[in-house]
């Protein structure tokens, strides 16, 4: 062992015990950051540009897939959905803007046509359960 070894901390040498004063001061060393410099400090800035968030509408498509594929608008709405993805993981940010228009505008023709159905069928049965013609 080298007999010239200090430790590390000061005021832990060999029987000594650390001062208050000592102590307040590698407190407020600790909390300031330690000794500043004259000399200038050199920063770096990174840009990191952020992808542009495309939605590719693909759950909203595969619901109205299942669910509202009226004249088949839901499935062609999931292809271009997918083809949107598509797009968007090569990188290609305006064909992806542009499928995904595209599968929104089929999606939200797909849930209008749907519901008009629905209710168009209900509104029949209740006529026909009304005017007597079917007996329940």
């Amino acid at each position: 062992m080298n007999p010239n070894f200090q430790p590390f901390v000061p005021g832990a040498r060999a029987g000594v015990t650390p001062s208050n004063e000592v102590l307040k001061e590698e407190h407020e060393v600790s909390l300031l950051g330690g000794p500043q410099s004259s000399m200038a400090t050199r920063t770096t800035v990174v840009n990191i540009q952020t992808d542009t968030v495309v939605p590719d509408h693909i759950v909203w498509s595969l619901f109205n897939t299942l669910f509202f594929n009226t004249c088949c608008l839901g499935f062609v709405a999931f292809a271009f959905s997918v083809k949107s993805r598509d797009r968007k993981m090569v990188g290609d940010v305006i064909g992806a803007q542009s499928y995904a228009s595209t599968a929104k505008c089929l999606n939200i023709w797909a849930v209008v046509l749907g519901l008009l159905v629905i209710v168009a069928v209900i509104i029949t049965m209740v006529v026909i359960i009304t005017s007597g013609v079917v007996r329940v």
